[in-house]
Formats: C-alpha cells, sequence, structure tokens
C-alpha cells in the first residue's frame, strides 16, 4: 500500500491505496464519486474522463498514485460550473443523451473542447469528440449540443475562447483568453471573415549551428557534450546566462515556479519524445564561476504521469573567440548530464536522443541571440520543445540512413 495526497474537487484527500488500484476505482469505489462512470476499461469509450490538473485523461487507465499531488476533477466538482450548466441544458435541449452512461464524459470532454477551440464546423466536432464513445444518440443530438454552446455569445465571453478555431495544438486550459468576436445582427451568428495571410517577415540573423559529441556513460549517468557560437562579445553573453530567469525563457520546454532563492530554483521541465510527454518538477542548485565564465546548473524532479525520475547538471562555459570577420563573439561550451529512472529510462539512451538535444540546443542557441539583439524581443512558446523537435530529429535519422544504404 502507498499512502497519497491530492485534491478531489477542491477537497483535501489522503488514503492509503495498492499501487495497481486506477484511479476510476478509487474515485468511485472509495471517495464515492459514482459520477465517473467505467466503461471499456482500455482507455477508449472516454466514459471514465476527469481533469487532472486542468487536463482531461482516462481516469480507468491512470492509476491512482500516479496522482500523488495532483488536483482531480469529476463531473461532481462542475456543479457550480458556468460553461457546464450551459453544456447541461444544451445536451437536454438537443436530446443529447438517452442512457446517460457515457454523459459524464461526454460533458467533460465537451467542456474542455469548447474552452480550448473557438466555433467549430459540425464535422470538426464530431472529429473532436471521436474519442468519447455513444451507444444510443446517433451523435447527432450531441453535435448540435455542443455546436449551440459554441454559437453562443455570452459563453464565448465567459470561457475565453477564441473566435476562430485553433490549428494547432491545444493551448489548454491555461491559455490566455481571446476576446469574443463582435456580435451580428439578433437571431444570426456572425461570420469571421476568413483569415489574411500574413506574410513572413525575413530573418535577419543566421540561424546558429550546434554541435553535438557522443553519449557517454559516465557514473552511472548520461552523459552529452555541445558547443555553439554566438555573434556577440563574451561580457554581454554573461550577462545574459547568469540571469537564471532569461536561461530559462531560452530554453525550450522550461518553465521556472518563480524568481530563484538565493543559489536554490525550482521549476518544471516538459520533455516530449514523440508520443511520450513528461512533465518534470523539482528543484535545482545554481554555482556560479564569474572568473571562469562558467555556471553549473544541478536539480532532480519527477514525472508524476509515468513515475519517472531525472537528475542532471548542465555546466556551461563561456570562451571569447573571433569571427569568420574578426569580430567578436563567444563560444559556448555545454555539458549536459542525466540519469532517468522508471518509465522513461528505456529512452533516455537511444541515439535518437543525440539528435533531439542538437535540435533543442539549436532553439536555445536561437533564442539566446534572439535576447541579446533585442531583450524586448518575444520568444517562441515553450512548446517548442515537443513534436516539432522530434519529427525533425527524427527526419535527420531517417535522412542519415538513406544516405548510408546508398
Amino acid at each position: 500500500m502507498r499512502r497519497i495526497a491530492l485534491t478531489v474537487n477542491g477537497k483535501p484527500v489522503a488514503a492509503e491505496v495498492a499501487p495497481r488500484t486506477h484511479l476510476a476505482d478509487f474515485l468511485r469505489e472509495e471517495l464515492l464519486l459514482t459520477g465517473t462512470h467505467i466503461g471499456c476499461e482500455h482507455g477508449i469509450c472516454g466514459a471514465c474522463t476527469v481533469e487532472i490538473d486542468g487536463e482531461i485523461a482516462r481516469s480507468c487507465i491512470t492509476y491512482a498514485v500516479a496522482c500523488d499531488g495532483a488536483g482531480v476533477r469529476t463531473i461532481e466538482g462542475f456543479d457550480d460550473d458556468p460553461l457546464m450548466a450551459r453544456l447541461r441544458q444544451a445536451f437536454s435541449a438537443a436530446h443529447a443523451l438517452q442512457c446517460g452512461y457515457c454523459t459524464p464524459g461526454m460533458l467533460i470532454a465537451a467542456r474542455d473542447l469548447v474552452r480550448r477551440k473557438g466555433r467549430l464546423s459540425r464535422a470538426e466536432i464530431r472529429t473532436e469528440m471521436s474519442g468519447n464513445l455513444c451507444r444510443c444518440t446517433g451523435y447527432m443530438g450531441l453535435i448540435d449540443a455542443i455546436e449551440r454552446v459554441m454559437a453562443d455569445p455570452v459563453i464565448a465571453a465567459q470561457a475565453g475562447i477564441p473566435a476562430t478555431s485553433w490549428l494547432g495544438p491545444a493551448p489548454g486550459p491555461s491559455a490566455s483568453p481571446t476576446a469574443p468576436p463582435p456580435p451580428g445582427r439578433p437571431g444570426v451568428t456572425a461570420k469571421a471573415d476568413p483569415p489574411r495571410p500574413v506574410p513572413a517577415r525575413k530573418s535577419t540573423t543566421t540561424p546558429i549551428r550546434v554541435t553535438v559529441g557522443q553519449l557517454e556513460e559516465v557514473a552511472g549517468a548520461t552523459r552529452i557534450s555541445q558547443s555553439f557560437v554566438l555573434p556577440h562579445p563574451r561580457e554581454a553573453v554573461w550577462r545574459l546566462m547568469s540571469d537564471v530567469e532569461a536561461v530559462a525563457r531560452s530554453m525550450p520546454g522550461l518553465t521556472l515556479a518563480g524568481p530563484p532563492q538565493g543559489d536554490k530554483v525550482g521549476g518544471r521541465l516538459e520533455a516530449r519524445i514523440g508520443p511520450i510527454a513528461a512533465g518534470f518538477a523539482g528543484e535545482g542548485t545554481v554555482r556560479q564561476f564569474p572568473a571562469e565564465y562558467r555556471q553549473v546548473v544541478e536539480g532532480r524532479g519527477a514525472d508524476r504521469r509515468s513515475g519517472s525520475r531525472a537528475s542532471g547538471s548542465v555546466d556551461y562555459r563561456l570562451s571569447a573567440v573571433a569571427d569568420e570577420a574578426g569580430r567578436d563573439a563567444t563560444r559556448v561550451d555545454v555539458v549536459i548530464g542525466y540519469a532517468l529512472t522508471g518509465a522513461l529510462a528505456q529512452i533516455g539512451r537511444s541515439g535518437l536522443v543525440r539528435d533531439l538535444v542538437r535540435r533543442i540546443g539549436e532553439a536555445f542557441a536561437q533564442n539566446l541571440d534572439t535576447q541579446l539583439r533585442d531583450p524586448a524581443a518575444a520568444l517562441p512558446s515553450p512548446e517548442i520543445g515537443g513534436l516539432m523537435l522530434f519529427m525533425q530529429a527524427l527526419a535527420d535519422r531517417i535522412r542519415s540512413l538513406l544516405r548510408w544504404r546508398r
């Protein structure tokens, strides 16, 4: 048995659970929250859908111990939610439920969809809701209900949904709200103008190339080195890179919990490798050696979803060099060491990781260059460290294999 502490529907809960207990069983049998229904028990039908830390998840394939420290919200926790109240009303008016078994999961998934994506076509709503199965309604009433709520300008203003469909990855419930579109004539749904193509601005910077060494095993940890040259004097680069918050803004996937407290800093690293996503929350220690233009960050953290743990260090040193034109530049030499345990350990030593590190290093170097050129410049979202980098790295691997076969 393992003791866990979590928040369920806003109330703290502590219990002893077996490691193999599913969250759905824990909610139903231990907390008597029977609004969470169990259907397929394979994560397919969606009847068991709940919210975990603001994101919808299948509770039948989520272990309760994996939710230690998390905030869980079941259908019972949405009683006072205005958007859920509007959805329940629309489901009833559009005859979107019959036996009602799929309804709790449908409502939670529909609420998540309305919050994340704006006005969708009926075909898009059907596609988005295809992860929730219903054996009674034929889905027409469900689509009608969600379409009605999406077209409601009052709900749009309350929920902060965007005026047009989001075409990229879901921004999640913490995304910045977007103002609703101006209302049209009474009784007529306003139709958004088609977006005008925005000409891409020509980049004024040269892409920074990152050289990556081989993966090495040292004292039970994996170590990899990389280096790149920034076209800026070493003093300017050191001023930026000795600022932990500035470095965090430049690193894809990394966010700080707050300003550093002395040499201590807390944060979260979102690591995405293909379909595998992990969020390592933890704390670290920062050591600076100004005379050597060197900084060492060491930390450790855990991913609640997979049960994996990580420890690692980033040791970088700055050297003054000259570029091809003889101007002052700075070479950044970085040594990254990490150790993974748990479900993610099997991918931590793969050759693909080396290519992924290079891609992330290139994004990091480019972000540093951008901040050095313009401190007020907007940087790409931390999500740049996710699937896009993985696919680019995978494409490089495939090209290398094809060249080798020739």
